[in-house]
């Protein structure tokens, strides 16, 4: 009998356009088997070896030397053998480095499932709000390129799993046994993470458009980490070690890694083995990875998940919102102490504008902050021993974890960005923008001020998991409905003192599933945000539109801004409520 041919060399996910700087740009890849991955362009060649973290294969392939502003077509090869363009579907994949001076360009949005894009996905999912991006950027005439994308959570969701995944999980292990239809180890990780990203669009956005990503609760479990009960419980379980082990070690393999500079890799003790190994044998990460995140899930001031980015004169501070929460009562706070310091040192002026990406909304609509604020306090005994049981129940149940349920954290936040905008902290940029996701609708809120730079929080969520329509209502109303005043009694009569900062919406909520582009121009910061139209059950074609748009204009000698009307403002509210009504996604 004749041995069995090797496979033909090939990806199983990317290439992945990830961190991209003037002169520098790295390229993620999972491949089928151990080999060198190399990357071809007009301007050179470069190539990594691949590395192995339970049977999988990995390569980040960095390129350097690149001239800023530059255009180049790429083509990937393992061992030698070509393995991408793999069609003539889609235009050149294409590394574009930024030019100095260009504005910057930014898509952000969060929160996607990984289903079929057919009628009955679409039917119970939506249309795909980022596959549908990619479709139209791959047909439009010379697009507008982004210089990045912000994925902003739930790139994967682990605890609630599709039929697909639910399919791979009883190929290998009885899905009656906990913790069931959830994920459990790094093997499931990798077909999730498979399941989302290989789909031939998306395959070819992410091959030509940076990407950076910060997680959230799903990619590891709902409400992670929402309290020190919450924690306690999960730990009980004979299943949890192995699913955060997993969450986080596939997350530093397929998110983060990406999110690093080359100078933040060098430091990274993970990224030194990997350049460190000099043997004939692919190094095999596992041992490591499995060790990191164990220790990075109980100790979690031994690695940082945020990052920072500056495109010419606007900061992206991206913070972790998730593992690096202090959880005992007495002392609760979204980020530790360690973190806080690093945000402080980061959160400046000097910058034309300051984004600070966070997974969860910094200004939820009103009537949610002070009922997230009131049960954080009674949780913590401002009510007695029966209301603390009662307000955990709560927090859990209707996920009341966000920052107005850390009011530490939002309180030392709020100062910080209100001293930054003052110009007390150096020079007042034009806009202090929150970029965020997870709340399942969009909306755009503003701190009311007279002076200074503008406070905003613009929220895209989700990209495709459209919150159920009976749950629509209940999110209008706690955007602009009684629960404002109701919210704001129950929490004074829990001692919470007024919020640091007085805001409002000037647009949303609206709930269609949505990808968001920001663009820096001389008028101001414009942000739009669009989906996916399909007709005919045609889910291959969908057409782009756009949902809503505003623009953050500098405010002018006076004090005043380009804010809507108040009368414009309350027209769009009714717009929104009628369109809950009436269940339109």
């Amino acid at each position: 009998m004749e041995p069995e041919a090797a496979p033909a060399p090939t990806l199983l996910l990317g290439p992945m356009l990830r961190h991209v700087e003037e002169t520098s740009a790295s390229l993620w890849v999972e491949t089928n088997q151990a080999g060198t991955v190399g990357v071809e362009t007009d301007a050179g060649t470069w190539v990594a070896r691949t590395f192995g973290v339970h049977g999988h294969h990995y390569a980040l392939v960095a390129l350097d030397g690149l001239a800023a502003g530059a255009e180049l077509p790429y083509r990937v090869t393992l061992d030698g053998h070509p393995v991408w363009p793999e069609s003539s579907d889609y235009p050149p994949s294409v590394i574009r480095t930024p030019g100095r001076g260009v504005p910057l360009r930014l898509a952000f949005g969060s929160c996607r499932t990984s289903v079929p894009h057919d009628a009955a996905g679409n039917r119970k999912h939506g249309v795909d709000a980022l596959r549908s991006y990619a479709v139209h950027m791959a047909s439009a005439h010379a697009p507008d390129w982004p210089g990045l994308a912000l994925l902003l959570g739930d790139q994967v969701y682990a605890d609630v799993t599709s039929n697909a995944m639910q399919e791979f999980i009883r190929s290998r292990r009885d899905i009656n046994e906990p913790p069931g239809a959830e994920l459990r180890d790094f093997e499931e990780y990798a077909h999730l993470y498979g399941l989302a990203w290989s789909e031939p669009a998306i395959r070819w956005l992410f091959s030509t458009l940076p990407t950076a990503m910060i997680f959230d609760d799903h990619d590891i479990r709902d409400d992670w980490n929402a309290s020190l009960s919450w924690r306690r419980s999960m730990e009980a379980t004979s299943w949890w070690h192995d699913r955060i082990v997993a969450g986080l070690g596939s997350y530093w393999v397929y998110q983060h890694l990406g999110n690093l500079s080359p100078a933040e890799r060098a430091r990274d003790p993970l990224w030194q083995r990997i350049t460190g190994h000099d043997g004939d044998a692919e190094l095999d990460l596992s041992a490591d990875i499995d060790a990191f995140a164990d220790r990075a899930d109980r100790e979690p001031t031994t690695y940082r998940w945020s990052y920072c980015r500056d495109f010419d004169d606007v900061r992206l501070l991206v913070v972790d919102s998730r593992a690096a929460r202090a959880l005992e009562p007495g002392s609760r706070s979204l980020l530790d102490d360690e973190e806080m310091a690093w945000v402080e040192q980061r959160l400046h002026g000097g910058f034309r504008h300051l984004l600070i990406g966070t997974s969860l909304p910094f200004l939820l609509p009103n009537g949610l902050h002070h009922v997230e604020s009131w049960d954080e306090a009674i949780s913590e005994g401002a009510w007695g021993r029966t209301w603390s049981r009662i307000g955990e129940t709560v927090r859990q149940a209707v996920d009341l974890e966000h920052w107005a349920a850390f009011q530490s954290s939002f309180r030392r936040v709020a100062g910080l960005v209100t001293d930054t905008a003052d110009g007390r902290r150096g020079t007042a940029p034009r806009t202090v923008a929150f970029l965020s996701g997870d709340v399942h609708f969009s909306y755009a809120s503003e701190v009311k001020r007279d002076t200074g730079s503008r406070i905003i929080q613009a929220v895209c969520s989700p990209m495709r998991n459209p919150m159920p329509p009976a749950l629509r209502l209940f999110a209008s109303s706690m955007a602009y409905g009684p629960a404002r005043l109701v919210g704001s009694v129950l929490a004074r009569a829990a001692g919470v003192p007024p919020p640091p900062l007085d805001w409002s919406g000037i647009r949303g909520p609206w709930f269609d599933n949505n990808l968001a582009i920001l663009e820096d121009s001389e008028q101001g910061l414009r942000i739009s945000w669009s989906r996916g139209v399909v007709k005919h059950d045609d889910g291959g074609q969908p057409r782009w539109e756009i949902v809503a748009d505003i623009t953050v204009g500098q405010r002018d000698a006076g004090g005043t801004t380009s804010r809507q009307s108040a009368m414009n403002r309350l027209r769009r509210r009714w717009a929104s409520l009628r369109r809950v009504l009436r269940g339109r996604r």
